[in-house]
Formats: structure tokens, C-alpha cells, sequence
């Protein structure tokens, strides 16, 4: 199983992605304060893999139930749930990746 945990900055809401690996399916749970993303997660149970590492077609289901169920466009969450699905699948290496916003 692969695990991400996401600060999703200034909104304080996190969220904990599960992703378990079952045959030619990622199984997706997720853990989190927020509203939006809990809808979000009542949606995206199971993906493919394959499909969500590239934007060809329709692109990844993740990023269209984000698009339906989350309220900024600048939200983490979607792509932490992509990167652990990424793991998961042996598709990527886990590394941390980081935003740091900052103003002058």
C-alpha cells in the first residue's frame, strides 16, 4: 500500500491518501477534514493507473471528480491522490515533492 499526506497549505485541511494495488485497478481511500475533498473521495474509489499518468483522452479521473467536488483550482489534494496511485502501481518512485509560494 502507498500512502501520501498532503498539507494543503492556508485552507489547514490535509488529507491522507491510501492506494492499494488490486490486479489492473488502484483501490483509493482517503482521509480528510475537509468537505470538499470527502465528496471527492466518496467518488474516487478505483481507478486504472495507466489512465491517470497521462492527460490523452479524457484525461485522469482523478483531476475530473476533483473538478466536480473541490472548491479551489489550486487545491494539492488531486495531484497527492495521483502521485500515490503512481507509487502504488510501481509506476514512480516515492519522493516528496514540495510548493513553497512565497511573496516578495
Amino acid at each position: 500500500m502507498a500512502t501520501a499526506e498532503i498539507d494543503s497549505g492556508i485552507c489547514g485541511f490535509g488529507a491522507v491518501v491510501h492506494a492499494r494495488a488490486e490486479g489492473k485497478v488502484v483501490r483509493i481511500e482517503i482521509d480528510s477534514d475537509c468537505p470538499h475533498v470527502r465528496a471527492l473521495a466518496a467518488e474516487l474509489t478505483e481507478v486504472s493507473p495507466f489512465a491517470e499518468i497521462s492527460f490523452r483522452g479524457e484525461g485522469p479521473q482523478t483531476f475530473r471528480v476533483a473538478a466536480k467536488h473541490l472548491a479551489h483550482a489550486a487545491c494539492p489534494v488531486p495531484v497527492g491522490i495521483i502521485k500515490a496511485i503512481e507509487v502504488e502501481a510501481g509506476l514512480a518512485l516515492p519522493k516528496e515533492a514540495n510548493i513553497r509560494p512565497e511573496r516578495d
